[in-house]
């Protein structure tokens, strides 16, 4: 169970170590219709409901003292359409498994995060994402979805069937139903060659418009307490197929970005003075490498060292400015940051509560090692980023309130609406769902 969140003693962790709860019950439904009984029977006995897939968010959006439904038998493809090119699959799957299902059928998704040990519906409902110019977020990937609803029915929307819950389903934060199936979009599976290099702070914040609009998928990281970061470019290539030699792959990414990272971190908690010389050793760790492979393994990398993460969306053209203040916060600050900061961007998209709804968004992303504590400088960046009205990562640490999203969220009211309708006895509500929807 390494990857997943782990159950002792009837008590429920999260990934990251900073949630838990104890459910009154655990159901493992092997169907539709046994996860709609379990719905119906927790009605009965007056107890909420909530669904987790591998308690990969830092927030407690699946925590629960009711039900907590575990989808792990809901997992396989259902059915793949060629005609339509989109692919159903059952909502337990974890996209590991579905990212080399579809490489064996020839297909592959559009674009993806760089994790891939959570289950479809954990990733789509809080908004998972990965790096693009034009191709968005996973949930901007769904045709269609099937979800259980507050009193049991089964309910299946897309742009044509229930519409207006389509708009919202897709990154519905578990508010809506319990999700039982997606329908995604995929595509003849193609080449990437990725791109890895060092670049300096001010050049890559100077060159950011350029190498957005240049390449397909851009992101970077960078290395507080030094002027370093390493940058990645993602784009379709012709060929041929050129992946990472194995010893070489193991040495880059399993030694140097886990186990040496992994070092890194365990001496940075012992001794933080030492951190701003770790930092500026392990920006220089990383040399330039071009590759060339299928999607999931350009997109998708392992992630060994456990973290806590807070993740906010800009508007993309207040990125830069964004990150040279946070940049100016940590060194004024006497703050020790062991841990990258991570850049992404993704395009405008129309779903609800999507964290780029509406508009074009750059996320940035700030980690500390688990165990270690972290408030102090979320505090600090989160003063930054909501300072740019930016929508925090539903499944990662924020403090946003259902008064804050109201005035980020120009179609908040809708989902809140849709949620009345869908679940007027509010069996799906935890402690999450009333801070960020509102009672």
């Amino acid at each position: 169970m390494s990857t997943a969140a782990s159950a002792k003693n009837g008590t429920w962790r999260n990934w990251g170590g900073n949630v838990a709860a104890r459910p009154a019950r655990e159901v493992t439904p092997a169907s539709v219709d046994e996860l709609a009984a379990a719905v119906r029977k927790a009605a009965e006995d007056g107890l909420k409901v909530k669904a987790v897939g591998t308690g990969h968010s830092f927030t407690s959006i699946a925590a629960t003292d009711g039900v907590l439904i575990r989808p792990q038998l809901l997992t396989g493809i259902r059915n793949i359409d060629r005609d339509a090119m989109t692919v159903t699959v059952e909502a337990g799957t974890p996209l590991k498994r579905l990212n080399m299902a579809l490489a064996r059928e020839g297909l592959s998704l559009t674009n993806m995060g760089d994790i891939m040990e959570q289950t479809v519906s954990g990733a789509t409902s809080t908004g998972t994402h990965g790096t693009g110019r034009e191709s968005g977020s996973i949930a901007a990937q769904i045709r269609g979805l099937e979800l259980v609803t507050a009193d049991g029915s089964v309910l299946g929307c897309s742009e044509k069937e229930n519409p207006e819950v389509f708009a919202a389903a897709r990154i519905g934060l578990g508010a809506l139903g319990v999700v039982t199936a997606i329908t995604f979009a995929v595509e003849p599976v193609f080449l990437l060659t990725a791109r890895e290099e060092p670049m300096s702070f001010d050049k890559v914040t100077s060159a950011f418009d350029e190498l957005w609009a240049e390449n397909e998928h851009f992101e970077f990281y960078w290395f507080p307490h030094t002027g370093s970061t390493n940058t990645k470019r993602n784009n379709r290539s012709a060929g041929p197929e050129k992946p990472v030699p194995q010893l070489q792959g193991w040495i880059e990414d399993e030694f140097l970005s886990n186990g040496v990272f992994q070092v890194a971190q365990w001496v940075g908690r012992a001794a933080p003075g030492t951190i701003p010389s770790i930092a500026r050793i392990s920006s220089k760790a990383l040399s330039a490498r071009t590759y060339t492979d299928i999607p999931y393994k350009v997109f998708t990398s392992p992630r060994r060292v456990r973290f806590v993460e807070m993740e906010y969306a800009v508007p993309r053209e207040a990125v830069v400015e964004t990150l040279r203040e946070l940049k100016t916060m940590i060194e004024r600050s006497g703050l020790k940051v062991s841990f990258p900061v991570e850049v992404r961007t993704a395009p405008a998209d129309d779903i609800t509560l999507s964290t780029a709804s509406g508009r074009d968004s750059a996320y940035i992303a700030v980690h500390m090692v688990k165990g270690t504590p972290y408030q102090a400088y979320f505090t600090a960046a989160e003063r930054i980023f909501t300072a740019h009205e930016g929508r925090p990562h539903w499944g990662k640490v924020h403090t946003r309130d259902a008064e804050y999203f109201a005035g980020v969220y120009p179609r908040f009211g809708e989902f809140t609406a849709l949620r009345d309708r869908l679940d007027p006895d509010r069996r799906f509500q935890n402690d999450y769902l009333r801070r960020v929807l509102g009672a």
